[in-house]
Order: C-alpha cells, then sequence, then structure tokens
C-alpha cells in the first residue's frame, strides 16, 4: 500500500512539473563591434574615455562648446566616483555618455558574471550621479574584446561596442602636435577618433583647437557616436577591376559597402557570378586596396587591437584585408595579412615605470607581454619593478 501511495505520488508531482508554464532565460544579440561610421559623409566623431582622475575634463567641455561641437565621452565608475561634479557637467553640455567599465580591467580576463558586475556598478553610479543612461554604448578598456566579452556585453543591454580607427596615443603623453597630425593624417568620413580626459594626455586639451578647426576647414561636421551610427550613405562611387579570387562578398568588406548595394549599381542579375578584369562601380566610401602586404601568426594573447598598434594600422584595415566578420574572434595561428605594407614591428621605445605600474598593465597598454618585456630589459623578477624604471618596449 506504501508503495503504492509512493508511486501516486511521484506522478503526480511529475503531472504538476510538466504542466507548469516553463519561461527559459533567454540571452540577448552579441554586442556589435565598431570600428568606424559606415558613411561616405564627411562626419566624424570626438571621442573621450574618461579613467581615474578627470584632468582635463574642464579644458575639453569649454573648447567642445566654444565650437559648438558634441561628443562621446565613455565613463568609468571610478572616475564618475572620484570627480561626479566633472561627470554631472559633460552631461548638462549636452555631450552624449557610454561605459567603460567600473575599474577598467581587461575584459577579456573576466567571466561572464564579473563582466556584467562592471557594467551594472558603472551604469548605477552614473545613472544615481547625472540621470542618464549608460545604455547601449559600451567600449572595453584597453580596447580588448573577443566573442565572449561580445556576449557578455550584448546580454547586459549594450548593442554596440565602440572601437575606432583613429588612435590619438595621447596618454602617452605625446605633444598636443602629434596628436593633431594623427588625426588629420588619418580621417576619412565616419572615422571615430579615441582621445583620453586624464593627466596622462596632457597635450590632448592643445591639440583639440587644431584638430576642429582643420576638420571645419575639409567640410567636416562632428557627431556624436549615436549620430554616426545613424547616419545614411551617399551615393558617390568608386571602381574596382575583379581579379583571380574576388568575390561581391570580399568586395563589399574590402570597400565597406555590402552585396546587394554593388550588384544594384552595376545591375548584376546573379551575384554569384563576376568575370576577371570585369570594372565594378563601388558605392559609399572607396578605399584602395593595400600594396605589397607583410603577414603575421597570431599567437596566444592576441587581439586584432593589439596586432594593429604593433603594425601602425587599425583594426578595420587588418578585418577587411582579410575577410574577417568578426573582429573578436581570432585563432592562435592563423595568418594574417597587414595592410599597411610593413615587414617588420616598430623600432622598440622607451617606457618611464609609473607608480602603480605591473608588468602586466604595461605589456597590456602596448600590446606586448610579461615576458617580452622582462626578457628585453634582463628583468629576472616580473614582479619587481621601480618608478622611474625606464624599459625597452619591443
Amino acid at each position: 500500500m506504501n508503495a503504492k501511495l509512493l508511486r501516486l505520488s511521484v506522478l503526480f508531482i511529475l503531472l504538476i512539473a510538466f504542466t507548469l508554464p516553463f519561461s527559459p532565460q533567454v540571452e540577448g544579440a552579441s554586442s556589435q563591434f565598431v570600428t568606424k561610421g559606415n558613411t561616405s559623409s564627411k562626419v566624424v566623431a570626438l571621442t573621450f574615455d574618461d579613467g581615474a582622475d578627470g584632468t582635463n575634463v574642464e579644458n575639453i567641455l569649454q573648447t567642445l562648446s566654444s565650437n559648438n561641437v558634441k561628443s562621446t565621452f565613455f565613463l568609468t565608475g571610478s572616475g564618475t566616483n572620484h570627480h561626479p561634479q566633472k561627470i554631472k557637467n559633460i552631461v548638462s553640455k549636452g555631450h552624449e555618455i557610454g561605459n567603460h567599465s567600473y575599474s577598467h580591467p581587461d575584459f577579456t580576463k573576466l567571466t561572464a558574471a564579473q563582466i556584467k558586475d562592471e557594467l551594472e556598478r558603472t551604469e548605477d553610479i552614473i545613472k544615481s550621479t547625472t540621470g542618464r543612461s549608460t545604455k547601449p554604448l559600451f567600449r572595453a578598456p584597453f580596447g580588448a574584446v573577443n566573442s565572449s566579452v561580445l556576449s557578455a556585453v550584448g546580454n547586459a543591454g549594450y548593442k554596440h561596442t565602440i572601437h575606432w580607427n583613429i588612435d590619438t596615443v595621447d596618454w602617452k603623453g605625446n605633444s598636443a602636435a602629434d596628436i593633431r597630425n594623427r588625426v588629420l593624417n588619418n580621417i576619412v568620413p565616419g572615422s571615430i577618433v579615441l582621445m583620453h580626459t586624464g593627466a596622462g594626455a596632457s597635450g590632448t586639451p592643445g591639440a583639440l583647437p587644431g584638430i576642429i578647426s582643420n576638420l571645419k576647414n575639409q567640410g567636416y561636421q562632428f557627431v556624436t557616436v549615436s549620430n554616426l551610427l545613424n547616419s545614411g550613405e551617399l551615393s558617390s562611387t568608386g571602381t574596382h577591376t575583379v581579379k583571380a579570387g574576388d568575390t561581391l562578398y570580399s568586395l563589399a568588406l574590402k570597400y565597406n559597402t555590402s552585396v546587394s548595394k554593388i550588384a544594384a549599381e552595376n545591375q548584376l542579375d546573379n551575384v554569384n557570378f563576376l568575370r576577371i578584369g570585369q570594372v565594378l562601380k563601388i558605392p559609399g566610401e572607396s578605399t584602395a586596396p593595400p600594396n605589397s602586404p607583410a603577414t603575421y601568426t597570431v599567437k596566444s594573447g592576441d587581439t586584432l587591437y593589439s596586432i594593429a598598434r604593433k603594425y601602425n594600422t587599425t583594426v578595420s584595415e587588418i578585418t577587411s584585408v582579410n575577410q574577417i566578420r568578426n573582429a573578436a574572434l581570432i585563432q592562435v595561428g592563423q595568418v594574417l595579412t597587414i595592410p599597411n605594407g610593413s615587414t617588420s614591428e616598430p623600432a622598440a621605445q622607451t617606457y618611464t615605470v609609473k607608480t602603480g605600474d605591473t608588468l602586466y598593465s604595461i605589456a597590456l597598454r602596448f600590446g606586448t607581454t610579461v615576458q617580452k618585456i622582462a626578457s628585453a630589459n634582463n628583468i629576472s623578477n616580473p614582479s619587481f619593478i621601480r618608478p622611474g624604471m625606464k624599459l625597452s618596449i619591443s
């Protein structure tokens, strides 16, 4: 009798379990990795990463205001906690904001739960300080992302991970003239320019007026990142002569357009059929294919950003040349074509150790490894470096 009652009880419990509504947890789409705007209009987004000190925020805001320029600031939770009034001023001046993490860690080293915590803590303190949300824009500390990071960031509500195609490297303390030249020499329609607000970026306040005036003279308009993402493409065209191995998909990647637009522009009935020597009109922005490319074999710990810095090129150029659909996903051993024609890495540079530096943080900053820095400087104990020490970075 007891066994019969037990069986009936189990059946009853199972019946209830299977009839209750089941709501599976649905993950959001991965965050979209963006390096520049998909436009041929002369528009540019100036972006500023705000870290722990925010030393130059007020000078930057004054220059932007006097030139009637709106920008996008990527804010950290720690920075907001340190200088809340400056963060309020950024928002009150009408600038756009995005999430840049709480403590500026390398997100590729974090778990999904840790990423979520970094983003939520930052969102909470910025929203309580300014009344504004940082969603849907995120910028990764050090520009370090991979597919897992993009998935976790997307699940947290950040649809766009904003990278850049012009890196001023102003955090190194380079001169205003060098920062200005890096922008003016590399500007293309839809550019996203990376700058910083901290004390280390001492040349940025002096460079900004010249950047703005020169670009205005060239006919550029200044927009926020969201404006840039929503901007439409104009109908200006270039041409491309089909070579062996070309496909409409590879050409669309190379010229930052789409298969359907190339097909429509050239009245192609069959998008799978091209002939060598055929001259195609390319809609939108046209970028000449690179000459004399070098190659690089991906190593453990590499990101497209670290490789781009190593060879003085951009993530977008590497993805285009190598037909990479997901800029956050590369494999160890993968051979990449480097578009700037460099056949060797840049000559070694030097870095003076500052308080709080570790070999790991320096390696991340320069896109190299702790082992390489230790070897180049004959450091027997990688845990021991002292402020003022000069390191050779290769």
